[in-house]
């Protein structure tokens, strides 16, 4: 009969879901623990190496990392840092690569060979600090967002997915008297979604685990991102240099607060991800490859 399979290609099919099951098992597991064990007890943590589902639930993980408006505020200053430099970094990557993808642009393969040579050399972490330092950007959120703008790999991205968007769209815009902002903000954005909406995530990803940048820019305690105060937590609830800077109560037992903190750091990317999901896979392809 055509379109029937073979017994080889049965089994084939049988053994590959069987190993993309187990995968997706081994992947899920740990998040798994890790959100069982943030809310279990002391004496289940001690007693399982491996817990997924506790026996009894608590929220003194929990209760002990909101217990002051500490959290809430840094997690409020990563949602601003993220949103704004998510905005910001989006706009000046498509401005840059729709000007790249450009062929009539002067000197583009020049200017191309600049951007790809910072992927390969740069300055590094102390001559990074003087300018920063220099531009009086210390102890500012802006020292988060104007030295990472832009990520050459993700506008490399973008450049090709313009690149591979039909020329005629351009030509008919341009014979209805578009400019060149009215066909970039017109026609290629709109017909880019897939590769903005992937490059978005990319970027916010960046800014809501940005960590080193806030340790070296970021003098007060009070501007700390998410990131950098929950390594706090963890290292106060893990009885380590321990001086009631940020939590004065005595805290539940470290395993179940480095949980819960995983979860709290995690658990915004993972909420937004699959509203973004439809697009991620089609944008990253479309976007690497030349049509």
């Amino acid at each position: 009969m055509v379109g029937e399979k073979s017994w080889s290609s049965r089994l084939f099919s049988g053994i590959n879901a069987i190993l993309l099951s187990l995968i997706a098992l081994v992947t899920v597991l740990p998040f798994v623990h890790v959100f069982g064990s943030s809310f279990a007890t002391s004496a289940e943590i001690a007693a399982t190496n491996f817990l997924l589902i506790p026996t009894k639930f608590s929220l003194d993980a929990y209760a002990y990392i909101f217990s002051t408006s500490t959290l809430p505020k840094a997690m409020l200053v990563s949602i601003l840092v993220t949103g704004l430099g998510t905005a910001w970094s989006m706009l000046i990557s498509v401005m840059t690569a729709y000007g790249l993808s450009r062929r009539d642009l002067r000197g583009r393969n020049a200017i191309m060979f600049l951007f790809v040579f910072t992927m390969l050399f740069n300055g590094g972490m102390i001559p990074t600090f003087l300018v920063v330092q220099g531009t009086g950007l210390i102890n500012s959120y802006l020292a988060l967002v104007v030295p990472v703008t832009i990520n050459v790999f993700n506008m490399i991205i973008l450049k090709t997915f313009f690149q591979n968007l039909p020329a005629g769209l351009e030509e008919s815009a341009k014979i209805d008297g578009c400019s060149d902002f009215g066909v970039l903000f017109r026609i290629v954005i709109p017909c880019s979604m897939p590769a903005i909406a992937t490059i978005s995530l990319f970027y916010a990803v960046t800014y809501w685990n940005t960590y080193m940048h806030a340790i070296m820019y970021l003098n007060d305690a009070s501007k700390w991102p998410v990131q950098v105060l929950l390594r706090q937590i963890i290292v106060l609830a893990s009885g380590l240099n321990y001086d009631n800077t940020v939590y004065t109560d005595v805290p539940p037992p470290s395993q179940s607060v480095k949980m819960a903190v995983i979860v709290v750091a995690t658990l915004p990317v993972l909420v937004v991800y699959p509203f973004l999901q439809k697009h991620f896979a089609k944008g990253a392809l479309l976007g690497s490859i030349k049509a």
